[in-house]
């Protein structure tokens, strides 16, 4: 008996550890991503069979008590970006990101597009923020250290990639995964190409 009790006291502080508040947003959704063979360029089309991923939100890097969440940009193209500032082809493709953000704002309403960044493995977070405030970026972060927010998509995302830049439509389901660094020209027909396509029914 005594065993016996034992063991559901092992099953409840188990369940217990797995259920904190913290993980309530690092769990997956529609979207699960799949190795696709050592490609790094992978597309989801036609739009119809692209699905969504978990919850995306978590404190900004400029101002740790205030949230982002992917919602803050409903009805839009999202761009994210995971990135960290001790990463070298991070550092080097910000300017392509920047050429792209700049070209889809100047078209206003008619290209509804913003960029998210996620920053990881920064755990000093001083240095993340002072390569933003050096370099200007132009659109926000969520500091993720421990790159949470990835669970989102799927377990077998790769982490070890960095950079990776994500492209979602305008409903907020995957159509575009980079698992490299990019160029200007690599990402902005994609951003343009998915802004432009139909809303559909907007949640």
């Amino acid at each position: 008996m005594r065993r016996v009790v034992a063991a559901m006291a092992a099953l409840v502080l188990l369940i217990t550890a797995c259920s904190t508040g913290d993980d309530a947003v690092a769990r997956g959704g529609q979207f699960q991503f799949v190795s696709p063979g050592g490609k790094t360029d992978i597309f989801y089309d036609p739009p119809e069979t692209r699905k969504t991923p978990g919850p995306i939100e978590g404190p900004s890097l400029l101002d740790p008590t205030k949230t982002l969440s992917l919602n803050d940009f409903s009805g839009k193209a999202v761009v994210l970006n995971v990135w960290g500032q001790w990463c070298g082809p991070c550092r080097s493709e910000f300017s392509a990101l920047e050429d792209v953000y700049k070209a889809t704002h100047a078209q206003g309403a008619e290209l509804p597009v913003e960029f998210l960044g996620i920053n990881v493995r920064d755990n000093e977070i001083t240095k993340a923020q002072d390569f933003v405030a050096d370099r200007k970026v132009p659109y926000p972060s969520i500091y993720d250290p421990p790159m949470r927010t990835l669970i989102a998509f799927g377990k077998k995302f790769p982490t070890g990639a960095i950079p990776a830049t994500l492209v979602l439509d305008r409903q907020h389901r995957v159509a575009a995964v980079f698992l490299r660094e990019l160029l200007t020209e690599d990402l902005l027909p994609v951003v343009e190409r998915v802004a432009k396509e139909p809303a559909g029914d907007m949640k």
